[in-house]
């Protein structure tokens, strides 16, 4: 039972339900729906094989939906060369002239926020230029490396402060549908601060017409300003997503492993599930093996204890999407089974309440004695966060009456969820049941120590009980 979790992007390579079933028993636990792509057609079906998935394998199976994002791209129709150490100009849409060599932004306000000195990089900074004279509604820039501008290509601005947030009109339409089809979690593609995180989750109560059992917010770090903000970004976010690729071309590509790291560490003390993505296992897109490379990547996140690892191209239109998730589940187990992998720095007891000194006393209390295992009662997850924010070497198992949190478990590292038909007054009987359960599974047996926590009663005032059981 691995501890590190798998989010796979499903794609033509593994969109039917016997692909998915495959990729689910060679070690996935979230799917990943780009909506970059597709249709709400196609991502519709994807979200009845997923659940219907779930069903039949009886444990939890998180749907990860993520947003596009305002993706900024090159608005030119037709393809022409830059070379290095011309001026050229730059412009949105609607300021664009009738003629001469522009690049032309496809959305409106991006031109007339550059500033002298700023950057601006074309298809993943292959092609770079930097602003040197600033007219009213656009620019005049420096070409430093040139190349072919081609329609539709990507542009980054990581110097630039924008003024539009991370959620554009089709992203609103995108997550009205993902709360209609009531999945686990949503991904917010470049924020940059902590506002448009709450932001987008008062949008999401106000859709669904609640405040609790929502999908979590996955923020993706991939801006410059993220990083900037990454403290309050981290704070307001549900989970947090390391995303290495726009990470990579807004920022020196030598700081993001450095980022990554910082980023973990500050997570792991948060209590808040992090996720490390983008070209993990790149080359099993098209080969049948990963390089030494990518194995050591894989294995140098596991031990530094993020929550997941994700493939993106590997699973949706690689060639090997089956055998990308078998390697990267055998690099995890690998790497967890040695002693590398142990927590080799104590990260300082996240106190706000009472109850969360129960929960660091539990974990304690785990080591000490010597126990197989940490058996709770979590409604929201939060005890289970709590728990694996220790990442401690007993299994923790969570009993729960929640669905949702029995899903959004998928992505927590070290948990597993069993769902009930309970009321809340009734966790002593679910917990007895889960001991049971991991007796016939063969994960307790007779004579095995567990640390139990009841969790917080409703209506009273005093906190969880905790203390140790012997397994019967």
């Amino acid at each position: 039972m691995k501890k590190t979790r798998i989010v796979a992007t499903v794609g033509p390579a593994s969109d039917s339900k016997e692909n998915m079933k495959k990729i689910v028993e060679a070690g996935v636990n979230v799917f990943r729906l780009n909506f970059s792509h597709g249709t709400h057609e196609s991502h519709q079906l994807i979200i009845d094989k997923a659940k219907e998935v779930r069903e039949e394998i009886k444990r939890p199976l998180g749907i990860l939906a993520d947003l596009q994002g305002p993706r900024i791209r090159v608005g030119n129709t037709e393809p022409f060369e830059i070379e290095k150490g011309e001026i050229i100009s730059v412009s949105d849409k609607k300021t664009a002239s009738a003629g001469g060599k522009e690049l032309i932004i496809d959305s409106d306000g991006v031109a007339s926020a550059l500033q002298v000195g700023e950057r601006i990089l074309v298809e993943d900074g292959v092609m770079r230029l930097q602003v040197v004279e600033k007219l009213e509604d656009s620019v005049r820039a420096e070409v430093k490396n040139g190349g072919m501008i081609k329609p539709r290509k990507g542009i980054n601005v990581p110097d630039t402060k924008l003024a539009f947030g991370a959620v554009t009109e089709k992203d609103r339409k995108d997550l009205e549908f993902a709360l209609k089809n009531e999945v686990d979690f949503v991904a917010l593609s470049f924020v940059s601060n902590a506002q448009e995180v709450i932001e987008t989750r008062e949008n999401i109560k106000r859709i669904l017409g609640r405040k609790d059992s929502l999908p979590q917010i996955v923020v993706k770090v991939e801006r410059k300003e993220a990083i900037d903000n990454i403290d309050e970004i981290i704070e307001a976010a549900d989970i947090v997503m390391v995303a290495r690729g726009d990470l990579g071309i807004e920022l020196a590509e030598s700081k993001v492993v450095i980022y990554q790291k910082e980023i973990i560490a500050k997570c792991l003390r948060s209590a808040k599930p992090v996720i490390v993505a983008t070209q993990m296992l790149d080359s099993m897109i098209n080969n049948p093996i990963p390089t030494r490379a990518e194995v050591s990547d894989v294995s140098n996140a596991v031990i530094d204890h993020t929550d997941a690892v994700m493939l993106s191209g590997e699973s949706a239109n690689g060639k090997y999407p089956v055998e990308a998730v078998e390697t990267m589940t055998q690099i995890i187990q690998d790497t967890e089974d040695s002693p590398f992998d142990d927590m080799n720095m104590k990260y300082d007891n996240i106190v706000y309440n009472d109850y969360d000194s129960v929960i660091n006393s539990a974990h304690d209390l785990a080591v000490t004695s010597g126990a197989k295992a940490i058996v709770l009662f979590s409604d929201a997850g939060t005890s289970a966060r709590m728990m694996a924010h220790h990442r401690p070497e007993q299994m923790i198992l969570v009993a729960t009456c929640n669905p949702k949190t029995y899903s959004q478990m998928s992505i927590v590292w070290g948990a597993r969820s069993y769902l009930f038909e309970c009321n809340l007054n009734d966790r002593e009987d679910m917990i007895n049941e889960v001991i049971e359960l991991s007796k016939k599974a063969g994960r307790l047996q007779f004579g095995d120590k567990v640390v139990v926590i009841l969790g917080k009663i409703p209506g009273r005032k005093d906190v969880a009980l905790t203390g140790i059981r012997i397994v019967e």
